[in-house]
């Protein structure tokens, strides 16, 4: 009971320095790319993730039997975005790597580190399966490079649930590791967020670069459902994160809802903030069973305020965040990406969003 209480104030405080001025998001514009684009030899859909790296995009497809991600320029001019290029298809079919035959490379985030030019990714694995989560990296022409150590309370396919395992990543601001975020918490740490309150943490943990090893963990409390249930699938989960300076993360919540048709989404960014207070949980095995501070959290935005500037007022599956380019203010963009799973669940869009961080 302690540790729900500490999760539950530690989102309800939210401290940040009083010399410093609040961040804030300022809604931009919206593009929709037509769905079921043949690019490549390739469709191009199930946009899970995305990172920017010098001057070009990078998104990783979510579609397990084929492995890839795709380049692409956009030209924002004004605050808007003008246009989207596709300029290649790369696929993981590195035939050599026995590291792609003996996992199952359910890929959800992307990153790109510009010095290297090495690509790395985290996937959901096949928990049903027994097949673990992925931290791996490759070249740019998808040849696999190496793979990153799973800490224990990560490995563990017993006390995961499947397809809610590793969803976002991030390169770090340090730029000596990275950050792999859950999209739902182990059976061992919590309850699945239902429409009573609950203490629903899932974990975030800093990979080192040097080591290839997990060194740091934190926990983050997902919030409730609000929406009204219609159907038999109500669920929320964490699907895209991003450290934007040191310590200070933009998160996105996504909560579906089957029975709403193209208008199951409820989506929100929050900026999530680890202090001196924060616990490190990475030697904790469950959080049922444990006292710990999760990261403070306050909410920036909900796409229910922008609808009305959304194509038919569709707030869709989004799941990717990167920062962009400088907007011509000089003020910084954030480009988001969502998820259309192919049209398998009926319409959705392949929709990019521009925010500016004020």
């Amino acid at each position: 009971m302690k540790s729900i209480v500490l999760g539950i104030l530690g989102c309800l405080v939210f401290c940040s320095c009083k010399h410093e001025k609040a961040t804030e998001l300022n809604f931009l514009d919206e593009f929709v790319l037509a769905d079921s684009i043949a690019f490549q030899n390739s469709i191009i859909g199930g946009l899970s993730g995305v990172d920017y790296a010098n001057g070009e995009y990078y998104f990783v497809v979510d579609d397990a039997r084929n492995p890839r991600f795709v380049k692409a320029e956009i030209k924002i001019k004004q605050n808007k975005i003008e246009a989207v290029d596709l300029k290649q298809v790369v696929l993981l079919n590195d035939t050599t790597a026995s590291y792609y035959k003996e996992n199952a490379l359910d890929l959800e985030s992307i990153f790109v580190e510009a010095e290297t030019e090495e690509v790395y990714f985290v996937g959901e694995g096949s928990i049903n399966n027994g097949k673990s989560p992925t931290v791996f990296k490759t070249d740019l022409n998808g040849n696999f490079v190496e793979a990153y150590e799973l800490p224990k309370n990560l490995s563990d396919t017993n006390n995961i649930k499947h397809n809610a395992v590793f969803e976002g990543s991030s390169k770090s601001i340090d730029g000596k590791g990275f950050w792999v975020a859950m999209e739902g918490p182990l059976k061992s740490d919590g309850e699945d967020p239902t429409f009573t309150k609950a203490s629903s943490p899932i974990r975030i943990t800093y990979f080192d670069k040097t080591s290839k090893k997990a060194t740091k963990q934190y926990a983050y409390q997902l919030e409730h459902i609000t929406k009204p249930s219609k159907g038999n699938i109500n669920l929320n989960g964490l699907t895209s994160i991003l450290e934007y300076k040191e310590n200070h993360f933009f998160i996105i919540e996504r909560t579906y809802q089957s029975g709403y048709g193209s208008y199951g989404n409820i989506v929100r960014i929050f900026e999530a903030v680890i202090d001196k207070e924060t616990t490190n949980i990475l030697n904790i095995d469950a959080l049922k069973e444990s006292d710990f501070i999760p990261l403070k959290k306050r909410l920036l935005l909900n796409f229910e305020e922008v609808k009305d500037q959304l194509t038919d007022g569709i707030i869709d599956n989004i799941e990717g965040i990167t920062l962009g380019p400088k907007l011509e203010n000089g003020n910084q963009s954030l480009l988001l990406v969502a998820d259309d799973n192919f049209q398998v669940y009926g319409k959705q869009l392949n929709q990019f969003i521009l925010l500016e961080i004020k």
